[in-house]
């Protein structure tokens, strides 16, 4: 049976709405940090907020659509620094737009420990992570367009599932270099030479 994805019941067209929607936001990413998913709680995030809970029952059904919003709101942010990237392009090759795209994102999840906790929060239930790989897949394919010039021989779905595979490698990896105990910076090394060694793989054998 395939999972119905987890949307917000209405999106705000106000911008008195729109703050409202956007402080919710906040909070919850701040209460995930805070207390975990297990602990996390609409009514803790309205009161947090300042805000009466049928405001946020207004946009969110329950916690699992929170934080699949907020993981749109990760994988929004990834995008963008993608696209600033491909600015560069075509003066970049593949193996450099790669490094410099890690170290962006590092550098996100570095400053922010609440991607960690999103990403762990989406993997709780069959709805939530159905949700994800929807997330994700839209993600990898803005990885795939700007792919495109730098791999001019690649068919395009083979160039799809290159993406997905460095999205969700990615992913994984940056999640494991921020927990704790973990050395980030040799994750980070180490993940720059697995996508290096992959994507010279996959270009030579296409």
């Amino acid at each position: 049976m395939t999972e119905e994805l987890l949307e917000p019941r209405r999106r705000p067209t106000q911008d008195r709405s729109q703050k409202k929607f956007d402080e919710l936001l906040r909070v919850a990413r701040r209460l995930l940090i805070d207390v975990g998913f297990e602990s996390f709680t609409c009514e803790e995030v309205a009161h947090r907020a300042g805000l009466p809970i049928g405001t946020l029952y207004q946009f969110f059904a329950n916690k699992y659509v929170i934080v699949c919003e907020l993981d749109r709101q990760d994988a929004v942010d990834v995008r963008e620094q993608v696209r600033e990237l491909t600015a560069q392009l075509p003066t970049l090759d593949w193996p450099a737009l790669v490094n410099q795209v890690v170290d962006r994102m590092a550098a996100m999840w570095v400053a922010d420990p609440s991607r960690r906790a999103v990403w762990h929060a989406v993997q709780s239930t069959p709805a939530t992570r159905a949700t994800a790989t929807v997330i994700e897949r839209d993600l990898a394919a803005s990885v795939a367009r700007t792919l495109a010039p730098l791999t001019p021989g690649t068919p395009r779905e083979r160039r799809t599932i290159i993406a997905e595979v460095l999205v969700h490698v990615v992913y994984s990896m940056l999640n494991f270099s921020v927990r704790d105990g973990q050395e980030h910076a040799e994750a980070v090394t180490e993940l720059k030479r697995l996508l290096g060694a992959y994507l010279h793989a996959a270009e030579s054998t296409t």
